[in-house]
């Protein structure tokens, strides 16, 4: 059996799959304490633990504890003279007119931020060696005072050569055997100090964390009687054992985000659909991310808080519209929606928890999108009148009925969706009417069309139990690693040449790790090369096709980076200026082989009922229909409320849906 629980704001889920039977559950999540919901998914499922080969897990722990500065207490080692990099970072400023501007604050207070003596060269070579007797006599005894869980270790250079920050490593774990060590050459072996410097004290900060964690959640799981392969989801879209995430817990920032899009990918390739744009609403925020012929696209460095991070990650867009997102009205008399959430505790008014603010959820209660009696399958009861109490006085405020109050939320709601969508197709040089819309989590089948028509998308795929796609993904992703080096090469033969042997390099120690990790199989690698003009500032990633791998050379190097550059830029095709390679990047995949089918459990069909909608400035008449109890090749034309398990999805005039074979519900308009 597979089991994945993914812990949301609002949700935890949990799908498992066994042969062909599925089970899906949804639970609150408890924000405090992550593993008792997480748990809790499990007990509520009524899968038996000990069956349980393969358990794959994602979570927002490592998120929440840089977003909440909760993690450990943590020191910084630069080299002498650099001390302060984390705080002068780069001059940049992010709002301009702001005469109160502040740079992004590190999770660290200077005085936790010490030296040692020693210097690397730019090639690697030592010009200073390191100290090791103002180490003994100065470094520990500070640390040891300090009371530090956690040391982040960032020298200089230390990416072309890392012999100084192991040696200090070594002093460091030999002194304070109870203390976590990290070191930029195991998290970030690249160039940009600054950013280096912050990826490695993020992953410092957060490592205690993620193992404490990982620790309470394993040992609930023995007691209980799991014997399997416990695995968590990283922000890549691969998954690595327990014990290998406790070396890097900063991959795992984005994992239910990440989980989500492998789960859309793989069942929307199931229908045909490759080229996809994935769209995730669930109670907190919404994140969207562009799939090119089945594969993600993926970036080499995002940011948390303001703070970057070099690790790659799914191309993935977040803004604050989930079905907890809040309105309200900003100084400026205008009507906003999000970032603020209700979350969980005490959610949208509806949920009867206290909450008395207006949300998403609660708007589509208003105009009947959401029936009261049907959410969750009918396991949880709504308060549609506090829902309805909850946009009384906006309505007021703004002299409309309740309807258009609610109606006029989630139009804001969707104008964020939007714009996050543009900024992963048309920023990056890609059309969305290119693409089919992948909707999922529990409130983006009901936002899919009015979003799809603002971009002009003509096709929607709606997958089975849309509301656990990420648990979903835990279960159909494959293990995956990646490595990267820096080595600045003006580009000629021998550093093609160069670039082949240090490829070789990397696929060797990406092997290596993956038998430590005792998972054997035939790995798959991805090769990438970030290049650039001499002179620009920022590189270009260009992938390197498999069959030329072996035999590089300047010349078609040079064509592939001419051909990125253009397609990123629009000018840089013709190649009249020297080219130099940056940044190597190698990625190591197993495949689980087929992953596992998404069937919705089936009900017996029905006649549809009716319902009324409140759609542009009016009631409208609709038919409401089980999406159990749909049939293969059933099509629903719309004014339609189609009501799931785990998400509703909205059919409105003009569109129709289909339920195809491979169990998704495919939405056209005519274009």
């Amino acid at each position: 059996m597979r089991v994945g629980v993914e812990v949301g704001g609002t949700f935890t889920d949990l799908v498992a799959v066994e042969g062909g039977r599925v089970v899906v559950t949804k639970v609150p999540s408890t924000p405090r304490s992550p593993d008792v919901g997480a748990f809790a998914a499990l007990t509520a499922s009524g899968v038996d633990l000990a069956a349980i080969e393969d358990l794959g897990h994602g979570s927002t722990v490592a998120t929440n504890a840089v977003l909440e500065r909760k993690g450990a207490a943590v020191a910084f080692v630069a080299t002498a003279g650099f001390r302060d990099l984390l705080f002068m970072q780069r001059h940049d400023r992010r709002n301009i007119y702001d005469l109160f501007y502040a740079k992004p604050a590190p999770p660290v207070r200077r005085r936790d931020c010490f030296e040692v003596s020693e210097r690397l060269a730019a090639d690697g070579t030592v010009e200073t060696p390191l100290d090791e007797a103002a180490v003994a006599a100065a470094l520990i005894p500070a640390l040891r005072a300090g009371g530090y869980r956690a040391v982040a270790i960032c020298l200089l250079n230390a990416y072309a050569n890392p012999a100084h920050e192991q040696r200090l490593s070594a002093l460091v774990t030999a002194a304070l055997p109870d203390v976590l060590v990290t070191a930029s050459h195991q998290v970030a072996r690249e160039f940009r100090e600054f950013e280096r410097a912050s990826t490695t004290l993020l992953s410092a900060y957060v490592q205690p964390v993620i193992d404490g964690y990982l620790h309470r959640f394993e040992d609930k799981l023995a007691g209980a009687g799991f014997t399997g392969r416990f695995t968590v989801m990283q922000s890549n879209g691969g998954r690595l054992p327990a014990e290998a995430m406790r070396q890097s817990a900063i991959t795992a920032l984005y994992s239910g985000p990440a989980a989500g899009v492998v789960g859309a990918t793989r069942q929307a390739a199931r229908s045909g659909f490759r080229d996809l744009i994935t769209f995730d609403m669930g109670g907190t925020s919404t994140d969207v991310c562009l799939v090119q012929d089945g594969r993600p696209s993926l970036a080499s460095e995002s940011e948390i808080d303001g703070l970057p991070i070099r690790t790659p990650v799914l191309d993935i867009v977040s803004v604050g519209a989930g079905g907890g997102s809040l309105a309200w009205v900003d100084d400026g008399g205008m009507l906003r929606v999000g970032p603020q959430s209700a979350g969980a505790d005490p959610g949208p008014a509806c949920y009867g928890k206290g909450g008395t603010e207006p949300a998403t959820t609660d708007a589509h209660i208003v105009i009947g999108t959401i029936r009261p009696g049907a959410f969750l399958g009918g396991r949880m009861e709504l308060d549609g009148a506090a829902a309805r109490r909850a946009f009384e006085p906006l309505a007021g405020r703004f002299g409309l009925s309740v309807e258009q109050a609610a109606s006029s939320a989630l139009q804001l709601a969707d104008a964020n969706i939007v714009r996050a969508i543009q900024l992963v197709s048309t920023e990056r040089g890609r059309d969305p009417r290119d693409y089919a819309l992948v909707p999922f989590g529990g409130a983006g089948p009901l936002h899919a069309a009015r979003i799809a028509e603002e971009l002009g998308i003509a096709t929607i795929v709606v997958p089975p139990n849309a509301g656990v796609i990420s648990a979903y993904g835990l279960v159909a992703s494959d293990y995956t690693k990646f490595d990267a080096v820096t080595r600045k090469m003006k580009l000629d033969e021998a550093a093609a040449s160069e670039a082949g042997r240090l490829f070789g390099e990397m696929r060797a120690r990406l092997a290596a790790q993956f038998a430590d990790m005792k998972l054997p199989g035939a790995l798959v690698y991805t090769h990438t090369l970030d290049m650039r003009f001499v002179g620009q500032a920022f590189e270009v990633g260009v992938e390197v096709p498999a069959d030329r791998v072996d035999a590089l050379d300047a010349t078609s190097l040079a064509a592939l980076f001419a051909d990125a550059h253009h397609r990123t830029f629009m000018h840089g095709a013709t190649l009249d200026r020297p080219v130099e390679i940056v940044t190597l990047r190698v990625g190591a995949t197993l495949p689980i082989g087929t992953p596992p089918r998404l069937d919705r459990e089936r009900l017996a069909a029905g006649p549809a009922e009716s319902t009324r909608v409140f759609h542009g400035e009016d009631w409208i008449d609709c038919a409401r229909h089980t999406a159990e109890a749909l049939s293969a090749g059933q099509a629903v034309a719309g004014p339609a409320v189609i009501e799931g398990y785990t998400a509703t999805t909205w059919v409105p005039p003009g569109w129709t849906a289909t339920l195809d074979e491979a169990d998704n519900l495919i939405l056209r308009r005519p274009t």
